[in-house]
């Protein structure tokens, strides 16, 4: 079996990030970057990013993340895309299962990052309206003719909400953003952009109650939040921007996490609980969730697992 001194288990910001740094320390790292979970992470649903530093004039997501991806491997990072379905902390060499891929590591650095969450009402599961015309990710799917000069309706309140919600005005007749409160979360620049937007209606203290249709969606039924009281309104599609899950279940509990499941670290630095792993990007992040804190991470935990292999006599 082969053995690895680090292996990188994620993509995006922060894993290639931190193969960029271990490559060029020459550890020479195994990126698995995700097949079903999506090679790339978040930024790959991403139209333009316009915040990441160096760009002026903006770069989308797919294209920044392939940017970071050649050069991962241009510094001799071997990455598979393949996920991980099973690690085995409790002896060294870690054991990394994947599918179908299995290796020893000596370090293992985590940026698996979070998935977005979708409301549990009835008409949202699979088997019902979910991807047919119900979605969590409103840059992914929001193109589609079937959300074309439809009415539709948005579910959150924080950046994501409002950014879903103008990138969706381009392709619907009108987009409604729902908010179970009386204000958005959202900064104050983004929340003048939706309220400024002629084709963006805010509904306040409302949230979904239930999705109807025939083969898509059709209808949503809203409820106000103070008096109950429902109504139906003809809806083409559905976007929940209700925040994200950070992507440990694979863990199994080996490393310790908070109580809202983001991986736990040492304060200003990457170390978990488990000597020899560590952790960077949206999985131990969910304070700032950024790209560029993301790929900063990556690289402390490419530093930090570098000083630990040479500590140990790895490096």
């Amino acid at each position: 079996m082969e053995r690895r001194k680090l292996v990188i288990i994620g993509s995006g910001p922060a894993a290639y990030t931190a193969a960029i740094y271990a490559a060029r320390a020459n550890l020479h790292p195994l990126v698995y970057e995700g097949f079903f979970s999506g090679p790339g992470g978040q930024l790959m649903t991403t139209t333009e990013v316009e915040n990441y530093p160096g760009f002026p004039e903006g770069v989308t997501g797919p294209a920044l993340m392939d940017k970071f991806r050649k050069q991962a491997e241009k510094f001799g990072t071997t990455i598979i895309t393949e996920d991980v379905v099973d690690v085995k902390l409790d002896k060294r060499p870690f054991l990394i299962t994947g599918s179908p891929t299995t290796v020893q590591a000596d370090a293992i650095i985590i940026a698996t990052g979070a998935s977005a969450k979708r409301l549990d009402v009835p008409g949202t599961k699979d088997g019902e309206f979910w991807q047919k015309g119900v979605t969590a990710c409103a840059v992914c799917d929001g193109a589609a003719p079937l959300f074309r000069n439809k009415d539709l309706y948005v579910f959150g309140g924080g950046d994501t909400a409002v950014e879903e919600a103008i990138f969706l005005t381009k392709y619907g007749k009108k987009v409604f953003l729902v908010h179970r409160r009386d204000e958005l979360r959202a900064s104050k620049c983004m929340s003048d952009r939706a309220l400024s937007h002629p084709k963006i209606e805010l509904i306040w203290n409302h949230v979904l109650e239930k999705v109807e249709g025939d083969d898509v969606v059709k209808r949503v039924v809203l409820s106000e939040v103070k008096t109950g009281a429902q109504t139906t309104h003809e809806a083409g599609g559905v976007f929940f921007a209700i925040g994200h899950n950070p992507n440990t279940s694979f863990l199994k509990g080996q490393v310790a996490l908070h109580d809202n499941g983001y991986i736990k670290v040492k304060a200003g630095s990457s170390y978990t609980s488990v000597e020899g792993v560590f952790a960077a990007g949206d999985v131990q992040d969910h304070v700032y969730r950024q790209a560029v804190t993301a790929a900063g991470s990556g690289c402390m935990a490419a530093l930090d697992a570098e000083r630990w292999l040479s500590e140990k006599g790895h490096a």
